[in-house]
């Protein structure tokens, strides 16, 4: 009779036991830490072959086992982080930011060493507090070609970059576009101390209308109703056309009693 290997088998999840990093001093207790992986893209920091690198950010796909449940291995696909793409770091790149690429790999389960959270942007910036484990994702990456699903995203302030969620913004009230503190001539503790912020274009939209509304304040009244009383009537130009004087009606008989006190 032929001989027969076994198939692997694929698993719903998996236990991964890991011994904690923090080690205060000798005498302390090794600390063995238990926790599970799943298939529903569930994200994992991996050990890099150079350790002094960081951890590998992974999203697993797929777990699989000999027929005896051992020799687990993952199927992940990994995130690139900014310094890792094509392109390099750039400015508007977060620290905790990672690409989504097309690149898919086989591990052993025995190089996972913790599970980690990989946020929309949206939701990203909208956490209270940031830990280690959290990172965020608005960009797919194509390893091969250095290429970025979505292709154009919105940009902010004078310098036109897209926002980088680590770096402090302040919001016109006019336009409502952010603004980073140094782009504006301003530090970061002054920004934080403002109440109220509008930008260079909106405060000067503001000057003119308060120019123009002053001028028209300072026009002087015709000399027709500077001289009309209370109970004077006078005639009202609808059609500013059609008038040759403050004296001359021609748009409309209406009538209208002066209330000037």
């Amino acid at each position: 009779m032929a001989k027969t290997k076994p198939g692997r088998r694929t698993l719903d999840s998996y236990t991964v036991k890991h011994i904690s990093k923090t080690i205060r001093r000798e005498s302390s207790p090794i600390h063995l830490i238990l926790f599970m992986i799943y298939l529903s893209g569930d994200c994992v920091l991996m050990r890099p072959s150079d350790s002094s690198k960081p951890s590998y950010v992974a999203r697993v796909e797929k777990i699989e086992a000999d027929s005896r449940g051992a020799n687990v291995r993952v199927h992940v696909r990994w995130y690139y982080r900014p310094e890792e793409s094509i392109g390099g770091r750039r400015q508007f790149h977060g620290s905790k930011e990672v690409f989504l690429s097309d690149h898919f790999d086989i591990q052993s389960a025995d190089t996972i060493e913790g599970k980690c959270m990989v946020h929309s942007f949206k939701s990203y910036t909208k956490l209270d507090a940031v830990g280690n484990d959290d990172f965020f994702c608005r960009f797919e990456y194509n390893s091969s070609t250095g290429a970025f699903n979505p292709d154009r995203v919105a940009v902010y302030c004078k310098c036109e970059m897209p926002y980088n969620p680590d770096d402090l913004m302040v919001q016109c009230e006019g336009c409502s576009d952010w603004f980073h503190p140094n782009c504006i001539d301003m530090t970061a503790e002054e920004a934080k101390r403002l109440d109220h912020f509008y930008c260079h274009n909106c405060s000067s939209e503001d000057q003119k209308k308060l120019h123009n509304s002053h001028v028209l304040l300072d026009m002087p009244m015709p000399r027709w109703i500077q001289n009309a009383v209370v109970g004077d009537t006078f005639d009202v130009c609808e059609d500013v056309s059609l008038c040759t004087g403050p004296n001359e009606h021609r748009g409309s008989d209406e009538k209208k009693i002066c209330e000037r006190m």
